[in-house]
């Protein structure tokens, strides 16, 4: 099937002629007519909501280029007969239509990077930390490090530690009095959790991190089963 000239494709889009019996036929029945009309158009309504665009620099060659080839589309082959069009007899409303396509490409791609900006978590802020070392009865591969949060909150992540029919606590301990601890609270099954330091805790103090393998025995009390263990540095 012969397909609709491409200037008379243009005009069509631009409204400066009206779609005649023949072109409203032929535009029924062929597909690639219709998607290049239907683009036109497109491109055409971009440059006249963006009309106060002025003085931008012209576009490389290779984006000329690359806008002919997708005119050209599944249609290539029809028009490869056609002499090429050079730069200097593209058509002047292609310029403005062009540039105010890229501003609207620019407007949307940087309406995204604020959003994205604006919902991004603020970055944590972290007064100490500590690397859990495995105690010598448990396995070498269990480790782990500790974040302290300015916001009150500590931050642990752990790995291989060994299962256990009761739960994995964290303490706080007085390194020179280690009959001095703290509960903090319990991990739970996955590698990292968020934990609340109680007020009043004397961080620089109590800077001895403590997981401890404890049974659902109701004792408060630490069960005497470290498995890691890491001092808070500031």
């Amino acid at each position: 099937m012969q397909h609709l000239d491409p200037d008379r494709l243009v005009l069509l889009a631009l409204s400066e002629e009206t779609e005649g019996p023949f072109d409203f036929d032929h535009l029924a029945e062929c597909a690639v007519c219709r998607h290049e009309l239907d683009a036109l158009r497109t491109v055409a309504d971009l440059g006249a909501e963006s009309q106060d665009l002025r003085d931008l620099p012209p576009p490389p060659e290779r984006i000329w280029q690359s806008i002919e080839a997708g005119i050209a589309g599944p249609a290539v082959t029809d028009l490869a007969e056609r002499p090429r069009r050079s730069p200097r007899s593209r058509p002047r409303w292609l310029m403005p239509v062009l540039a105010a396509a890229a501003a609207a490409v620019l407007a949307v791609a940087g309406t995204v990077v604020v959003d994205r900006l604006a919902h991004r978590a603020p970055a944590e802020r972290v007064t100490a930390r500590a690397t859990l070392s495995p105690l010598p009865s448990v396995p070498a591969a269990a480790g782990g490090t500790v974040r302290v949060l300015a916001e009150g909150e500590m931050r642990v992540d752990v790995r291989n530690l060994p299962l256990t029919t009761g739960f994995h606590e964290v303490w706080l301990i007085d390194p020179d009095d280690l009959t001095r601890m703290v509960a903090i609270g319990n991990l739970s099954d996955k590698p990292d959790v968020v934990l609340t330091v109680p007020p009043g805790i004397d961080m620089n103090r109590y800077r001895l991190v403590d997981i401890s393998d404890e049974p659902h025995d109701g004792d408060a009390a630490h069960s005497g089963r470290s498995l890691l263990r890491g001092t808070l540095t500031y």
